[in-house]
């Protein structure tokens, strides 16, 4: 294409606001955008990835004024804010305008899941449509998330009406969701670590009942075709193998240097290029709990089906 970025993005903010889908790029996996405001451009979505409707979706704004026509912000929610947006940081937070992000984009609860992305692309493109998107990520659900456009082209571009290359994501994982109904609760992990979060906000209490209130904590989730068996000390005959840290033989090694970013970066790429080459199962080396780990070792518990 040979049209500057800028008209890119002012032709993804018209096809959003036709009621069409955008593939768009944040920092941690490609989305695919709708206006969180039009039912059936979300209904869309769905249909698009095979997602089950009572599953929340996430509203991505611009910035935390947008946030707070979406949301009912309250002290914890302002210091989370403030210190981790834009970035792959969720909130789950009391609905504050029951029609910028529709009913069927919140599953039906009186509650939203809203973000401010750091990807430059997503931001110019939710400032030029002027509202909330829902941007899940843009694979079959229950798939491994894309974290590179031909990845998100090749699981839904079918139903994208415009698309938004950004590059790979540099984060890789999807973001970190926090509940903050009563007492704040972990609801899934991700690059805003457990640590970082309990730095602004003091400790953290499990998901529990408030889990149904995240997106992606379905039990079988970022799967791969293949079978996953996790903390593997070796392949067995006919298994792909990602390893971690030095030593690490084969062509995924998710860090050669035992760095949990760069792990988490490469997670779902690696998952997809080992599926590809139809191998009986794929092992996976340990990869340690602490920091960015919980997200990791989340995202292939899911991956593998142990996690309900």
């Amino acid at each position: 294409m040979n049209d500057a970025p800028t008209d890119r993005v002012e032709a993804a903010a018209r096809a959003l606001r036709d009621g069409g889908l955008v593939l768009m790029p944040t920092e941690t996996v490609y989305g695919l955008a709708a206006d969180a405001a039009n039912p059936n451009a979300v209904a869309a979505v769905y249909a698009a990835k095979g997602r089950p409707s009572f599953n929340p979706l996430i509203a991505h704004v611009a910035d935390v004024g947008m946030a707070r026509r979406v949301a009912r912000f309250d002290a914890r929610a302002e210091a989370l804010a403030a210190r981790f947006w834009p970035g792959p940081l969720t909130l789950v937070l009391p609905v504050a305008d029951l029609l910028a992000v529709c009913d069927l984009a919140r599953a039906g609860l009186d509650t939203v899941a809203v973000r401010a992305p750091a990807h430059p692309l997503a931001h110019a493109l939710i400032a030029a449509f002027g509202g909330p998107v829902v941007a899940p990520s843009a694979n079959r659900s229950g798939r491994p998330s894309p974290t590179v456009l031909a990845d998100a082209c090749e699981e839904t571009g079918p139903a994208a009406a415009a698309a938004l290359d950004g590059g790979p994501c540099a984060v890789g994982l999807e973001s970190t969701v926090v509940g903050l109904l009563d007492a704040p609760r972990l609801l899934r992990p991700g690059a805003v670590t457990r640590a970082e979060i309990e730095a602004v906000i003091g400790p953290l209490a499990e998901a529990e009942a408030d889990a149904r209130r995240s997106p992606g904590r379905l039990a079988r989730h970022y799967a791969p075709n293949a079978p996953v068996r996790l903390d593997a000390a070796r392949p067995r005959p006919g298994e792909a193998w990602l390893s971690f840290g030095p030593g690490g033989a084969g062509p995924w090694n998710l860090s050669p240097s035992g760095d949990l970013a760069e792990a988490a970066a490469n997670l779902f790429a690696y998952l997809r290029a080992a599926d590809r080459t139809a191998p009986s199962g794929i092992a996976v080396a340990p990869i340690p709990h602490e920091g960015l780990g919980e997200a990791i070792n989340d995202r292939l518990k899911r991956a593998a089906g142990f996690v309900g």
